[in-house]
């Protein structure tokens, strides 16, 4: 039987997310006042964190949808406790994103948690479910980008600034790959309700591929990187943030390589 201590248990935040969170706060605060020995290394763990606690709360807006549209298993599986360990592969959820991250310097969409569908009646809740990952991203990108279009930053360390920058840019391109009417993603999540059941069953056998394809095509062929680069880039210049600022904030973030100091000024100014 299911207790009321039970139940809250299922939905107390996780110390796991807790300390991810307060090593995101001490390295943006190490980036801010210039303490960091290394700014290199605070700005990479900064945006890590950052990128990691978008990634939880992505998850956590499928899973609170979900319980909210009918599946009432979404507790006890440990999804609203925002810890990323819980999640169905946490190897496609948390770890395969921050790799691609630090390789491509791209914020590729991550895994699942597990949704019991058949609990849920109506084709929009279904709908909705899948949208509401990718539009957490939507919303941590308005966030990272609001002191841009609020000309906001006069006063701002430039390595924080870049840093925003850059993780601006990785919540832009999760927001846009996310939201693709591909099988296996959350744009295609969000259509499938209202296609055909034969349809449906047509596609689904490729839906573990879906996110390979977006892969291959994305970091293989030129022409389609540089398409879609083009189309974030002009995104994020509406909201009034510069390649340069993306650019530098990468570079900062990289700490692994040698700077471009020509174009981005030296690490601590």
């Amino acid at each position: 039987m299911t207790t009321a201590s039970s139940r809250r248990g299922d939905r107390r935040i996780s110390p796991v997310f807790l300390g991810i969170a307060a090593v995101t706060a001490v390295s943006g605060w190490a980036v801010w006042t210039d303490f960091a020995a290394n700014i290199r290394i605070a700005v990479f763990l900064f945006v890590t964190g950052a990128w990691i606690v978008s990634l939880c709360l992505h998850e956590y807006a499928h899973a609170r949808t979900a319980l909210h549209s009918g599946d009432i298993s979404i507790g006890a599986k440990g999804y609203l406790t925002l810890n990323p360990l819980k999640y169905t592969h946490a190897l496609l959820s948390i770890v395969l994103p921050v790799i691609f991250v630090i390789l491509g310097g791209i914020g590729l969409p991550g895994g699942a948690v597990f949704i019991e569908r058949h609990r849920i009646q109506g084709r929009w809740r279904h709908s909705l479910i899948s949208a509401a990952g990718p539009l957490t991203n939507v919303l941590f990108a308005i966030v990272c980008t609001a002191p841009f279009w609020l000309n906001a930053l006069s006063g701002v360390p430039t390595g924080f600034r870049y840093a925003l920058g850059f993780l601006a840019l990785l919540q832009v391109t999760a927001a846009i790959l996310n939201f693709l009417p591909v099988p296996g993603l959350d744009g295609y999540g969000v259509v499938e309700p209202w296609l055909s059941y034969t349809f449906r069953r047509q596609v689904e056998p490729f839906a573990p591929y879906g996110l390979l394809a977006v892969f291959v095509l994305l970091f293989f062929i030129p022409q389609v990187n540089a398409a879609f680069f083009d189309l974030i880039h002009t995104i994020l210049r509406g909201l009034g943030v510069s390649e340069l600022d993306s650019y530098c904030g990468r570079d900062l973030f990289s700490f692994w390589t040698t700077r471009n100091e020509f174009a981005c000024g030296p690490a601590g100014q």
